[in-house]
């Protein structure tokens, strides 16, 4: 939360990991792939309009309020999606799966694309830089590339050591290699404490809380970002 010491930060570095993680298990295992995707993509746009709405309406100066795990979420699922066309038209020979599957892997790189010429050209026209927000691309989500962690996991989705040895990759790569900065400026490395719950998870089905946790994440970030305006947080 913005205006909280920076190890509070550290507690929130395994979630996202485990985010992506949750998702490979849901596009496997959903009866309704494409439904999957697009609760994903309505929870985007809903919270993208909903945090839009916050900072006009409780403004912390200069500060952004840029956090949407779904975006993150449904690229990632979106990519998922993409492999399997592409691994069943493989499978089949079949050229138009093949680059269909290619296709829906590129699309959010090419909504990347439109949102960065949007920008570069018409920022200042408030409609057109809020429809291109409407875009789920790494350009502008939460966690940026690492977002691509959910489909490595889902390529290594047949054995859960390389997913966790994936997650410890990444996280060392997100050092940059900067010891001195571990502890600072760059906690993203915490990531790799998301391996301890993975580690035992036993693949149940547990109770269902999808409209839950649905609705909770939306509204959290936003009580805290009321929060910090109430506190007198600006930047």
């Amino acid at each position: 939360m913005q205006g909280s010491p920076d190890w509070v930060d550290w507690f929130g570095r395994p979630v996202a990991t485990i985010f992506f993680f949750l998702s490979v298990e849901g596009f496997v295992h959903t009866h309704n792939q494409k439904r999957y995707l697009s609760r994903l993509l309505i929870g985007f746009w809903i919270m993208q309009i909903g945090n839009a709405v916050l900072q006009r309406s409780f403004s912390l100066g200069s500060f952004g309020l840029i956090n949407n795990i779904f975006g993150d979420l449904f690229v990632g699922v979106l990519t998922m999606y993409g492999i399997q066309t592409l691994s069943q038209g493989r499978q089949s020979h079949q050229a138009s799966k093949i680059w269909g599957g290619l296709f829906i892997i590129v699309l959010p790189l090419i909504f990347a694309a439109i949102t960065m010429g949007i920008l570069a050209a018409w920022h200042t026209n408030p409609i057109l830089t809020g429809l291109a927000s409407m875009l789920p691309s790494p350009l502008i989500a939460e966690n940026g590339i690492l977002l691509y962690l959910g489909p490595l996991m889902y390529l290594l989705r047949k054995n859960r050591n390389w997913q966790m040895l994936a997650i410890i990759a990444v996280a060392i790569l997100s050092t940059g290699f900067n010891v001195s900065a571990m502890f600072t400026t760059n906690f993203q490395w915490l990531m790799f404490l998301a391996v301890i719950p993975i580690y035992f998870y036993n693949g149940q089905l547990g109770r269902s809380m999808k409209g839950f946790f649905y609705a909770f994440y939306p509204l959290h970030i936003w009580l805290l970002y009321i929060l910090a305006w109430l506190m007198g947080v600006r930047y």
